[in-house]
């Protein structure tokens, strides 16, 4: 079963908005991998850590706001709300599509799921 952890049982389809009863176990479920190879990870406790392409860490903190929205914190100042969608190849929930809601900019973390090749 290559089904993301946290996620059994999920029924959605590619671009559907995550519930946000589902958020946290939608972030936590594993480790996002971003187009420009940057990655994130977010603690069920609220904590995140965020790593640049170049290997570079930030610690925020993401939280879920009173109308549902996923946000995140990044010190000292950075605050923002973001539109979060499921991504879906086939059946499988493959990733998450992050679009900032006062830029527009979208991020799309496809979850590191492990190599099941030969030899793994």
């Amino acid at each position: 079963d290559d089904s993301v952890q946290g996620l059994e049982g999920v029924e959605v389809v590619d671009g559907e908005p995550v519930a946000a009863s589902l958020i946290p176990r939608a972030v936590t479920a594993g480790e996002l991998l971003f187009d420009d190879g940057a990655t994130q990870t977010f603690e069920v406790g609220g904590d995140t850590s965020y790593v640049e392409p170049d290997g570079r860490p930030t610690e925020g903190e993401w939280y879920v706001d009173e109308d549902g929205r996923f946000c995140s914190f990044w010190p000292p100042t950075y605050r923002a709300c973001y539109d979060l969608r499921w991504i879906v190849e086939g059946d499988e929930i493959v990733g998450l599509s992050f679009t900032e809601l006062s830029r527009g900019t979208r991020f799309d973390g496809r979850y590191k799921t492990l190599a099941h090749g030969p030899g793994s």
